[in-house]
């Protein structure tokens, strides 16, 4: 039980007990995770059910982690035996200590009440403890936001990709950003997360900042940073406080490939269970059942790449994400249309969502080289990397001929695009729309 009072599904100690009764269990009883105190008004509720009896057995009180060791308050054994005494008198009939108790408390409780004859429970009202506000989970809605709007009227997206950046300032970004979304051309910017398992401002943050000043976002939010409870967090004051209504579900890049292989990645979650804790919220409720009093809208967006070296298990994967809640995904970037009609035929039927390519105009034939060397998910036909060595020093014209085919191809076949800047220089992103 929590400290609102009920489980982790959101129900109370009398009607969970009321449903086991019905199930012809004998004992019911709540243990661990609350204190002595907190644990009082649970009991009285349990011990008010008829014809079952009820057993409570509470922690010490809430742990902290010191160092390497996770430590629980010094109650006193006197303090349980006060407890004892005062659940005997509801009517619990089993006692004990759950973590951070020792032999001394369980010895306190027993002295506590061993001249006592066991009480009766009275019928009693569910008693009020102070809990968060409570509303059926809402049911399915369409996301609202600008850019989920524009791919359900099957209008082609714009979106320019764009890194946060590496220290403090985000005046240029801004800068930048307000001029590309001048032109008109662009509908939305997509933020990544830490790719390539770099030190960058979150995504989260950035996105919040560039909404305020009106600017349509699609963050990334990766699962390797954090835990189930600190992305429930990141997301609730994303939607609350910094108007993000998109958000892209990644696992993200591992450790080992950034500048701290040293550290460990959580990945508590993988994209498609971060999809489903999107989902929940969407729903109203978080990862454990409880209610949020209300309900986020965000469009649910997930990553898939038609150049796997494993097609079989993106498609797999692919499958998950949808069934898990996805509204759209974005493509690595592809420069020939022939792979995503290789995909297409591998996977055997039209995507069940929207589909935006990522397209990214190509500088030098040396960036090229290197892109489909070395950076994972990422295949440069070879007709390509020849015809831009031998361009020479006009191979940056035929990176963006490139570009511009494959947004061309684009608008006939797939919902959108995300564009990828050359060098972080948004604005050349122009020449291609």
């Amino acid at each position: 039980y929590s400290e609102e009072g009920t489980t982790h599904g959101d129900i109370r100690p009398s009607d969970a007990a009321s449903q086991l009764k019905n199930k012809n269990v004998q004992v019911i009883g709540a243990n661990c995770t609350l204190g002595p105190q907190a644990l009082l008004p649970i009991l009285q509720e349990l011990a008010a059910v008829d014809d079952i009896r009820t057993s409570g057995m509470p922690n010490a009180g809430f742990p902290k982690r010191e160092g390497d060791r996770i430590v629980y308050p010094k109650s006193s054994p006197q303090y349980f035996a006060r407890f004892a005494r005062e659940a005997a008198a509801l009517g619990v009939r089993i006692l004990g200590g759950c973590c951070g108790t020792t032999p001394a408390h369980i010895q306190a409780m027993a002295e506590a009440v061993k001249s006592l004859r066991p009480a009766k429970a009275h019928a009693t009202s569910p008693v009020a403890v102070e809990a968060v506000a409570k509303a059926a989970p809402v049911s399915h809605r369409e996301p609202e936001s600008r850019f989920w709007k524009k791919l359900k009227k099957r209008e082609f997206a714009i979106c320019l990709e764009i890194d946060p950046p590496k220290g403090l300032a985000l005046d240029r970004i801004f800068e930048q950003v307000d001029k590309v979304m001048a032109s008109g051309k662009v509908d939305a910017i997509d933020i990544n997360s830490g790719a390539m398992a770099r030190v960058g401002m979150d995504a989260l943050v950035v996105a919040g900042a560039l909404e305020a000043r009106g600017v349509e976002t699609i963050p990334h939010l990766t699962t390797r940073d954090q835990n189930i409870i600190g992305l429930q967090a990141a997301l609730l004051g994303a939607w609350t406080v910094g108007g993000v209504r998109n958000v892209l579900a990644i696992t993200g890049d591992p450790p080992s490939v950034g500048d701290y292989p040293e550290t460990s990645g959580v990945y508590e979650v993988d994209s498609v269970g971060l999809v489903k804790v999107l989902n929940r919220l969407n729903q109203g409720t978080d990862w454990a059942g409880k209610t949020l009093g209300g309900a986020t809208n965000f469009a649910i967006g997930v990553a898939l790449n038609p150049v796997a070296d494993d097609l079989d298990n993106e498609i797999a994967r692919f499958h998950a994400k949808v069934e898990a809640g996805a509204h759209y995904a974005m493509t690595q970037p592809l420069f020939d249309p022939e792979h995503w009609h290789a995909f297409l035929k591998k996977f055997g039927e039209k995507p069940p969502i929207p589909i935006l390519i990522g397209v990214w105009p190509l500088n030098s034939y040396k960036q090229a080289l290197r892109l489909n060397n070395e950076v994972p998910g990422m295949v440069i036909p070879e007709a390509l990397l020849k015809s831009m060595e031998a361009a020479g020093a006009a191979a940056r014209d035929c990176g963006f001929q490139v570009a511009r085919q494959m947004l061309a191809w684009a608008r006939t076949e797939l919902a959108g695009a995300y564009i990828i800047p050359p060098f972080k220089r948004y604005e050349e992103i122009l020449e291609i729309l």
